[in-house]
């Protein structure tokens, strides 16, 4: 099955001259979404994480069914000041500005096994910023991977992990 016909572009969105990437079709396409946690599962398993990690907040969609399939844990990464509790945070510098992630202090133990997963990898600031913050925590950060790939963005050289996408666009 080719995932890329169950994608829809949505030009100029969230402004204009930016194609969105919408995996709003294929949530809603039951046989392409199996293939996609199934396709995610066979490249995430052999990285024998512990907890996966979904960022704010389509990874969400990813992770959690995703880590339910692997039998391993699910944890959210965040804005800063969206989680209840004692949190951990990590700031970044993004293109024109920063931005703040953060995750439940009591998310991951030291030496946890972590992937981190989101739908889509674009310049690769926020995963890199995810990495960084379950580090900071002393997790293993084993993987990451993404539904899309931005591939003309060039975000994979931010991720110092292996990774992997199931789908990529090169323009």
């Amino acid at each position: 099955m080719d995932l890329k016909d169950h994608i829809r572009g949505i030009p100029d969105f969230p402004k204009p001259g930016i194609l969105f990437y919408d995996i709003s079709t294929l949530l809603a396409e039951p046989k392409a979404w199996r293939e996609t946690i199934d396709a995610l599962a066979s490249i995430v398993r052999p990285l024998k994480p512990d907890v996966l990690a979904g960022i704010e907040s389509r990874g969400f969609l990813v992770a959690a069914p995703l880590a339910l399939a692997l039998g391993c844990g699910f944890t959210m990464v965040r804005k800063k000041g969206k989680l209840p509790g004692e949190t951990v945070t990590y700031s970044y510098d993004l293109e024109y500005g920063s931005d703040t992630i953060e995750i439940q202090s009591d998310a991951v133990a030291a030496g946890q096994r972590v992937v981190v997963l989101d739908d889509l990898l674009a310049t690769g600031g926020t995963m890199a910023a995810a990495i960084e913050l379950f580090r900071k925590v002393g997790a293993e950060v084993a993987g990451a991977a993404c539904i899309i790939e931005l591939t003309f963005l060039n975000g994979r050289d931010k991720v110092n992990v292996p990774f992997s996408a199931l789908v990529a666009y090169d323009d």
